[in-house]
């Protein structure tokens, strides 16, 4: 019974791995053609460490999950930043924008009023007040900055190389994100990797 579940578990991931690397036409990405056209998603204010790194089930500002938006790209847009729009019927979401999590739940806004409370269009204005301009987190990250200066940025694994930032290993997948091993799923301040600005962990241990 249990070889049977093992057999199982791996038709599972060949299915899935098989699904990623396809495109609509059915031929495969070859895996430097994967890895040419994945995005890394990061979530920090600039200049900074990345505070967090985006996997398939993180949630988006839109309450919608990163792999429910628009993530592979034959060819790379070349505007920036690059949009990942929501997939997800109804939505009117226009790129992927993580929010700051305290537990389990998004951080309410300074208006005490929740994401979902506030539109997922540009601007994030409140549905329940008038006097709030648009969503504006109060909590303060691990990183030791507030919330509203952080920003979701998508870049190419080459943007991140030339800027210093740190990049992990090639991850040939669809909508992985920033997520490229087990480090990529802790804070960025307990990560403690290179980026932009050095040694994140010379910068916490002054």
């Amino acid at each position: 019974l249990m070889s049977i579940h093992v057999v199982s578990a791996n038709i599972y991931i060949y299915i899935y791995i098989y699904i990623s690397l396809c495109k609509d036409g059915g031929r495969l990405f070859s895996e430097e053609e994967r890895i040419q056209i994945c995005l890394n998603v990061s979530f920090g204010v600039l200049g900074q460490m990345d505070c967090k790194l985006t996997g398939l089930e993180t949630a988006c500002f839109c309450t919608h999950r990163y792999k429910q938006h628009c993530t592979d790209f034959e060819v790379l847009p070349k505007e920036r930043p690059i949009l990942l729009p929501c997939r997800v019927k109804g939505c009117q979401c226009v790129s992927y924008e993580y929010v700051h999590i305290n537990g389990s739940k998004a951080v309410s806004c300074q208006c005490k009023h929740t994401t979902t409370e506030h539109s997922e269009t540009i601007g994030h204005q409140c549905k329940k007040c008038t006097h709030c301009t648009g969503y504006r987190s109060p909590f303060t990250c691990g990183c030791g900055q507030p919330g509203y200066p952080h920003v979701t940025l998508v870049e190419t694994r080459e943007e991140r190389m030339a800027q210093g930032h740190p990049v992990g290993r090639a991850v040939p997948y669809a909508a992985m994100g920033g997520l490229t091993g087990y480090s990529s799923l802790v804070d960025g301040y307990l990560r403690l990797d290179p980026s932009v600005i050095g040694n994140a962990c010379e910068q916490h241990t002054q």
